[in-house]
């Protein structure tokens, strides 16, 4: 009882003292802003290229849920960037999907080329759909989870030193990844283990799915 009481005490004051300060965002995360502001009309919300403007112009943009998949890094970059051309066939790697394809490296600087790669990576690769909005999961996170899992959500939080407690690494997919959404939703509402606090009555169920959407980002 001890424990708890101390653990809440300075939970509180924590909370109270860092609710306003956000986490840095994983790169993932900020490439899914960047796709949802320029790509997801063409691309589609799952970037399977069923977007409704390619649909009004009659083009077929690349599924990125399988395209990207065979792509390195360096040649993600040349097709957003519309720069580089192939070697054998001379043609302009930018258009390698689609002549409809935007140039965007007058747009977007080297990180968010970067943090965008990481978001279709996500995509890609996926083995969970995003629940809820994972820009309301940071906030959240930052608020109520960061104090043990840590502001890059490495489980390195203030409290596991001061309780001496090992939270869940959610930088980690190879633990993220095999609890699918249904299960971390209910160790978020009804608590797991003798520390993970039950967070029923205080977070609804759109909040915890916002949460868990922002947790598989930050494994990605």
């Amino acid at each position: 009882m001890k424990v708890w009481i101390y653990l809440g005490v300075i939970a509180v004051f924590y909370i109270f003292e860092i609710s306003e300060v956000s986490a840095n965002p994983p790169p993932a995360y900020e490439g899914r802003r960047l796709f949802v502001s320029y790509c997801q009309l063409c691309h589609g919300v799952g970037g399977k290229g069923d977007g409704p403007l390619a649909k009004a112009m009659k083009i077929e943009p690349a599924d990125l849920t399988t395209t990207v998949r065979s792509r390195s890094d360096t040649i993600l970059r040349k097709i957003i960037t519309g720069e580089g051309r192939q070697t054998i066939t001379g043609r302009d790697r930018h258009n390698l999907l689609s002549e409809a394809m935007p140039e965007w490296k007058d747009v977007f600087s080297d990180d968010q080329i970067n943090a965008l790669i990481a978001y279709l990576r996500f995509l890609s690769n996926k083995k969970h759909d995003l629940m809820g909005d994972p820009e309301v999961g940071m906030r959240l996170y930052a608020k109520y989870c960061q104090v043990c899992h840590g502001e890059e959500g490495d489980g390195n939080g203030i409290m596991t030193n001061l309780i001496g407690i090992t939270p869940m690494d959610h930088t980690n997919p190879n633990e993220t990844n095999r609890l699918d959404n249904e299960t971390l939703v209910k160790s978020i509402l009804d608590g797991k283990g003798r520390f993970m606090p039950a967070w029923r009555g205080i977070l609804s169920r759109s909040d915890v799915e916002a949460l868990v959407s922002y947790i598989r980002l930050l494994s990605n």
